[in-house]
């Protein structure tokens, strides 16, 4: 599960006993048998973010590199060439 800033700030006034109690309402609201495919689809959902993260920094590289390479030209080609012999 990912703990960003705000989620940490609201769980910063929680100590261990509220913390029980916590978990135990979420026991009862979820069932037993469903925290089990809970934390499995956060787990793929965290994997799905790291994925498109990983995704965007590559594309946000290559269009980097791309933007200080400039037009790449023919290196074959002689500019002063007509083609014809």
């Amino acid at each position: 599960m990912i703990l960003t800033d705000v989620t940490l700030s609201l769980l910063a006034f929680l100590e261990g006993a509220d913390l029980v109690i916590v978990a135990v309402v979420i026991m009862v609201l979820f069932g037993g048998s469903q925290l089990p495919k809970l934390a499995r689809n956060l787990g793929q959902a965290k994997k799905e973010l790291d994925a498109g993260l990983r995704e965007g920094e590559q594309h946000e590289s290559a269009s980097a590199a791309a933007k200080f390479e400039g037009p790449r030209q023919d290196q074959s080609a002689d500019p002063g060439s007509t083609g014809t012999s």
